[in-house]
This record gives C-alpha cells, structure tokens and sequence, in this order.
C-alpha cells in the first residue's frame, strides 16, 4: 500500500531502524533518533543499488516520488542515476571553481604575494564591494561585456569615474588570468573600451587614446622653439612626473650611467625621495642637452639666466604653440595619460602609483618604499618609453601582456 503525509507523520520511532515502503522502490528509512530519510531501490547492470532522494520533511512526499521518477527515467535510458549524480556534482563543484569569484580570489592570491599590504587590501575590497555581488557566482567564461559594463556603470553612477576605470582594468587582469588558466577564452574588458565615462584624473586636462597620443609625440618631436623647451616637453611624457618636479630636475640628482633621476624628499609633493628609472630615449635627450645644460645647476633653466629654472608656465606655453587647447592637453596630463595606459596595459597598479608619487597615506611606510619594485618600475618606463615611440611612428598597436 502507498504511503500517505499522514501516515508518515504519525509514524513513531521504535528504538530501531525500520522501512516505510512506497512503491516502485522508493521507500523512507527511519533511524532510531527518529530521522526519515528517502531512498530509491533500483538495480543497475545486475546489482542492486541505493540513492538517497532527501531527508523529511525537507522533501515531501510528493517531490520524493518525483525524484523517483526522475530517477527511473534515467534508468530507462541506460543512465545510472548514482553516477548521473555524481556527473552533475562534479561538474557543479567544476563549475563553482570557475565562478569570476572563485577566479578573482585566486588571481588576487597569486598576486598580492608582490603587492604592498595596503594595495592587496584596497583591491580585494574593491572587487567584494562593486563587483562580486553581481558576477561573483556567473561562470567566468560566461559573463559577457554588456554585464560587466551595466555593473561598472553602478560605480560611475556615484560619481566614482577613477575607481570605475581601474576596476575595469583589475577585472582585465582577472580575465586574462582566467585565459591563461584555461577557464576563459577572452578578455571582454577589451571590448568596454571607450563605454566608460571618461576620467579627469587630478582634474587635469590629458590626451588618452593611443592614436591622438601618437600625434601629439609627432608634434612634440617637430616642435622649432628654445632647444631647453624642446628637450623638456620630449622628456615629460618620459617621466610623468608633476610640472614643478620637471622644471626644478638638477643635474646633481641625475646619474645618466646608472640610468636614474633621483628627486630629494624636499622637492617633492608628498616630501618622500622618488627615484626616476630613465628609459634608453629619456638618456638619449638628457645627453642631447648637457653640453647646453650641464655646467649650470638646473637641467632646465631659464632663458633669462642659468641659476634659475624655467617658468611654471613653459610646457603649457609649449604645448599651445603646438595647437593645444587648456581643454586638450596640460604639462600636469602627461601623468594622466601614463596612468590610464599603463593601467589599460595591465601593468601592476603598485609599479604605476609608485612612480607616480601617489601617497599610501602612511608615511613611515611611504618613507621606506621609494625604491620598492624598482626593478620591475624600470622595466615599466622602458615599455613606456617604446610604446610612445611606436605610437608616435604610427606602428600598429597591439596588445602586450606584461610581465607580473
């Protein structure tokens, strides 16, 4: 006789293990503490074996029989239904390894091995905060570009333009650690190129697209005034660094063997030593304008006397004979435009913010770190140094995956 609702709520336990019989083999088996457990008899290539469909009255009888069913349609198919399952848990435990959660948190434990304590925080909390609610359970290799862009638009929406921009350039690192491991096929960051809001880094006027870029390094390169201007506008996208940095650089911090421009604590910003690596082109005009130059204390001085630097306003003053606008482009957005690319490129975001002098806000940490990942900063200014130049000769751009 078939079970009944009734029937197994009245049944009470008898000290022993026992079976409640339905039909077509599902049975509920009650243990001595009294808990009811569902199985399925069947036999498969000739021997008898057991699934388990549920515990009650988590699983009524109504659905037991289902499962059953379920169960006995396999069956009739040839299929195990106990392998079947374990098919389908080992392909979900499969599948939860590969969730852009499970692939973030492990790209972001590979990575963090090399990054400061409070970047590996800050990048992490990025990530659980803006990103994973969202797509933290989606396949990796199933989210698509509109999804991640409708989410990164959540972080644009509250006016965080930067922080929608570098994420967007974490989760390229993600996907690309994601290729590279065999869980994705492609980086659709790729695709949101140009979808975000455009950024106004330290509300500086700058030119981003590699195109407009390689223009302006034509420019910079036909420019005909002063030869100590020349030299300086061709060495600020080289160096990145604040305006007032470039104008005050003394030939006394300047090692052109070592192939290192060191700025003192007390020229700087955030008054902590900051170490120029010099690219081979960035030695290249510091050598074209010694003979000029390097007798007198400034690299740049003056056209009025040599004990004094340039005016703050001759890159600008540079910059607009060359036919750019205050709206177009400043001697300030040079750092602009290394930032985002550098961060488009994939490059560690601690390499980029150290060179670009950008406070930990910690200053016995910030003291000490001037010279940290100099030997993977240098390897960044050379790239960048060569990217210029091949957007400036109009080579074709091409996506390069850096070295980590």
């Amino acid at each position: 006789m078939a079970l009944t609702d009734t029937k197994i709520r009245t049944t009470n336990t008898t000290g022993k293990r026992f079976k409640l019989y339905d039909s077509r083999g599902l049975y509920l088996e009650v243990t001595p503490t009294g808990s009811k457990r569902w199985r399925f008899k069947y036999r498969y290539d000739n021997k008898e074996k057991l699934l388990s469909l549920g515990i009650y009255p988590e699983v009524s009888l109504k659905k037991a029989r289902l499962r059953r069913d379920e169960a006995r349609e396999l069956l009739a198919e040839g299929i195990d239904p106990s392998v079947h399952r374990k098919d389908a848990e080992n392909k979900k435990t499969e599948l939860n390894k590969n969730t852009f959660e499970a692939v973030a948190r492990e790209w972001h434990t590979k990575q963090s091995k090399k990054w400061s304590t409070g970047h590996s925080e800050k990048t992490l909390a990025w990530l659980e905060k803006n990103i994973i609610p969202w797509l933290g359970n989606r396949p990796v290799s199933e989210i698509e570009a509109p999804e991640l862009l409708e989410v990164l638009r959540k972080v644009e929406a509250r006016g965080a333009l930067d922080t929608a921009h570098r994420l967007r350039a974490v989760c390229g690192q993600v996907f690309r650690y994601a290729i590279a491991t065999g869980k994705a096929k492609r980086d659709i960051t790729a695709d949101l190129k140009g979808a975000l809001t455009p950024r106004d880094l330290e509300h500086y006027a700058s030119i981003t697209d590699p195109k407009e870029i390689g223009a302006l390094m034509r420019a910079i390169d036909g420019y005909s005034g002063s030869f100590v201007t020349r030299c300086a506008l061709k060495l600020a996208p080289l160096f990145f660094v604040r305006p007032g940095e470039l104008r005050h650089a003394e030939w006394s911090d300047i090692d052109l063997e070592a192939g290192e421009w060191i700025i003192p604590a007390e020229k700087m910003k955030m008054k902590r030593i900051h170490i120029i690596p010099l690219s081979t082109q960035a030695v290249a005009i510091l050598k074209e304008i010694q003979p000029l130059t390097g007798h007198a204390r400034y690299v740049f001085h003056s056209e009025r006397t040599n004990t004094r630097p340039m005016s703050e306003n001759t890159i600008n003053a540079a910059l607009r004979r060359l036919g750019y606008s205050k709206e177009q482009m400043t001697g300030h957005g040079f750092r602009s435009m290394a930032s985002i690319r550098l961060n488009e490129q994939g490059f560690n975001v601690d390499w980029i913010e150290l060179q670009l002098a950008h406070s930990e806000g910690n200053s016995v940490r910030d003291a000490y770190n001037y010279a940290q990942y100099l030997p993977e900063r240098k390897q960044m200014m050379q790239w960048y140094s060569d990217y210029l130049c091949r957007l400036r000769d109009g080579a074709e751009i091409i996506p390069f995956k850096k070295a980590e």
